[in-house]
């Protein structure tokens, strides 16, 4: 042990991994953010923009995807920790079973928990519970449940109507965000025990600007 690390630990100071960082650059202790983002991405308009050659079974034709998970991310007022390190770099094949159904492909489950899920302070059973959670408290509007045609909408009543259908939930606790002019994804800000809405303002800055995006319609 260092002089260093010697007096951490007699101090009570948590030692932090040298890869735990802040979008600034900061190091971070795993378990230290202000609330999550549920990013939730819209199949279709990533399978649009470049994600088949990433994903060709969530983009293959018949697959059915419309709002799907990519992630649970701790985050800050300002910024956002990732790829915390820690001892449990890679979740067992247990915890990975659980992400069935929530992420589109076990390798996303693999990555997210990598980037994100490790700054959780969590167990990969937890963060991988968590997700599910969140997830599910979420409800996804008639409208985008599987629409068969194109739809052309402007990103505030996307947001509008997933306000409309979840209740607490308002326009300046989400992002809508587009990407080649196809929606890309909603991103739902929670607390951080996942029981209540919070506003984000940094969050919805994201919000795409344009006055209107297509959203494709579920294969």
């Amino acid at each position: 042990m260092t002089r260093l690390a010697a007096l951490a630990a007699a101090l009570g100071v948590l030692a932090v991994p040298a890869a735990a960082q802040t979008a600034a650059g900061g190091p971070v202790a795993p378990g230290r953010f202000d609330f999550y983002v549920l990013s939730l991405s819209w199949s279709p308009g990533f399978c649009a923009t470049g994600g088949e050659a990433k994903a060709k079974d969530q983009c293959a034709a018949g697959s059915g995807i419309g709002f799907t998970v990519h992630g649970l991310w701790p985050q800050f007022d300002h910024g956002f920790p990732s790829d915390c390190g820690g001892a449990e770099r890679s979740p067992s094949r247990q915890a990975l079973a659980t992400t069935d159904g929530v992420y589109p492909s076990e390798g996303l489950a693999r990555y997210e928990w990598r980037k994100h899920g490790t700054c959780t302070g969590l167990s990969p059973t937890d963060y991988f519970a968590a997700v599910r959670r969140a997830r599910d408290a979420v409800t996804v509007p008639a409208p985008f449940a599987r629409p068969a045609q194109d739809q052309i909408w402007a990103p505030l009543d996307i947001a509008r109507t997933f306000a409309a259908a979840n209740p607490g939930l308002r326009p300046d606790e989400m992002a809508v965000t587009c990407r080649a002019g196809d929606l890309e994804e909603v991103r739902v800000c929670f607390s951080k025990d996942l029981r209540s809405f919070v506003a984000c303002p940094e969050v919805a800055r994201a919000s795409c600007r344009a006055p209107g995006i297509d959203v494709p319609p579920v294969r």
